[in-house]
């Protein structure tokens, strides 16, 4: 049985929705915290079962049976995160699964200045480790993260943040695809994947420029120091540690940590990936 964990999150749903059009409903099982999020799945067929990361007995149970599990990336940072990872990565192995499949980081190192980046890396060690064969799915950045930054500049027309570098911004849906691709064709990629990435790189002020065509709006982008930003974010509420973790994703981006563009991802699809401006235009308020 195909397990997948986080399957009502945004990445987890979409890769149980392809890997449906893939494999029969049967011979896919789910680990979610809240069974009842994942009662259309249970409709179609689905085996769910309640499991979290913090639960050792119910993750045994949610991973009965399992040949493969594919253990989507917990929202935790630091110590937290890599704790939980483990504790899916052991269940995995205790349930006998051949193959444990995990959802990484194009950027994933252990001197990565971005600390889920660090995370990312800090699991594929305990994979390593783990005595299964694995699978370390590289993703690209996350297109909607560009969404989430671009804020309300397409009421107010600016873009205000720091000095960045260029993104592999990647949609969730074409990461989705990969991944149900990945574990539908078990063992055809072996330990990291090439980075998982959009066709290409794009800074801030691109990311403004595309926003500007889609909108409507004229958007324009501003920098300002770490320091300005993390005072503009601190003093919105954002608490003091998580400001810091954010601004590693500039820092990160200026030394080119998430540049690179890799042709794997549209062959797993079949197609080009989608491009960074068809998700603005599907995410963002035209005039």
């Amino acid at each position: 049985m195909l397990i997948v964990t986080g399957a009502t999150g945004q990445l987890g749903r979409q890769i149980v929705e392809r890997l449906l059009t893939r494999v029969s409903a049967d011979r896919v099982g789910l680990s979610v915290r809240d069974p009842r999020k994942a009662q259309a799945f249970a409709d179609q067929g689905v085996r769910v079962r309640q499991g979290s990361f913090t639960d050792a007995a119910g993750l045994a149970h949610a991973f009965e049976g399992a040949s493969q599990v594919l253990i989507v990336s917990v929202d935790r940072m630091g110590e937290e995160a890599v704790r939980q990872h483990r504790a899916a990565i052991e269940a995995a192995a205790a349930a006998g699964a051949r193959r444990i499949l995990y959802t990484s980081h194009m950027g994933a190192g252990a001197s990565s200045q971005f600390q889920p980046c660090r995370d990312h890396a800090a699991t594929e060690e305990v994979l390593r480790a783990s005595g299964v064969p694995f699978t370390s799915l590289r993703n690209g950045f996350y297109a909607a993260s560009a969404v989430q930054f671009l804020g309300h500049a397409t009421q107010g027309g600016q873009v205000v943040l720091p000095a960045d570098g260029p993104v592999s911004w990647t949609a969730h849906a074409d990461l989705a695809d990969a991944a149900a691709a990945i574990l539908a064709d078990e063992g055809c990629f072996d330990g990291p994947t090439p980075p998982l990435t959009a066709a290409q790189a794009l800074t801030f002020d691109d990311v403004a420029g595309i926003a500007t065509e889609v909108t409507g709006r004229t958007i324009t982008r501003t920098t300002v120091s770490d320091g300005q930003f993390r005072e503009q974010l601190v003093g919105r509420g954002v608490p003091a540690e998580a400001a810091d973790q954010l601004l590693g994703i500039f820092a990160a981006g200026r030394t080119g940590e998430f540049a690179a563009v890799d042709p794997t991802l549209a062959a797993l699809l079949g197609r080009e990936p989608t491009t960074l401006g068809a998700v603005l235009s599907e995410q963002l308020p035209r005039d």
